[in-house]
């Protein structure tokens, strides 16, 4: 745990530092958001939009946290590790209970969870021979499941009426789709650089 903590340098940055602990932060959110949806039980009541709101604000962590861990040169083994496993748990967690509340189909999840988990653990076994970056399209696409997951939690129907359940239909609809083409394009390029000279380990493995 020695190291730096906060400030910016080129010495070795500590695996408790700040961008670290508010990876950790965002793990340890997860189950207090999936508390907080089950106890309101689909009453669509403030427990509710308390979860929504944590969501939100946990998901949105992980810009500062990527951010501040660039920026301040605070990029550690743990953190490459942790960061993405938060990003799925969170999402992960809101897929699955949106499903548990009948507002989500099951097939979503799996595609989106498979998709998800499938091209982590892909990336990071590739990590020893060789990098393929993160796309454009791989980030927009966390982008739009970001937005999607968080128009489906807040219960925007109860003031504004059910139509707005179109809206939620049409962004989960193109989170989905960006998913899965991103996720092919990740594994196209993965095969066509099969031969391709091993490359530095990236210190970023989001976006994917």
């Amino acid at each position: 745990m020695r190291g730096r903590v906060i400030a910016d340098g080129d010495t070795p940055a500590s695996s408790g530092n700040i961008a670290n602990i508010i990876t950790i932060v965002r793990i340890l959110l997860v189950p207090v958001f999936v508390v907080l949806l089950d106890l309101d039980g689909g009453a669509d009541g403030w427990l509710r939009l308390t979860a929504a709101l944590l969501f939100i604000v946990a998901i949105a962590t992980d810009g500062v946290d990527g951010f501040l861990a660039r920026r301040r040169n605070l990029v550690t083994d743990l953190g490459i590790l942790l960061d993405p496993i938060a990003d799925k748990l969170l999402t992960g967690a809101a897929l699955v209970m949106l499903a548990v509340l009948a507002e989500l189909p099951w097939w979503v999840v799996i595609v989106i969870l498979v998709r998800e988990w499938g091209i982590t653990l892909f990336r990071f076994a590739m990590l020893r021979s060789r990098v393929i970056p993160a796309s454009r399209g791989g980030k927009l696409k966390t982008v739009m499941q970001s937005v999607a997951i968080s128009f489906a939690l807040v219960p925007l129907w109860v003031v504004f009426g059910d139509w707005i359940h179109w809206v939620n239909t049409g962004l989960m609809t193109i989170a989905v789709v960006l998913t899965v083409v991103t996720g092919l394009d990740y594994l196209w390029k993965a095969w066509r650089s099969r031969n391709d000279e091993p490359e530095p380990a990236d210190s970023d493995p989001r976006g994917a």
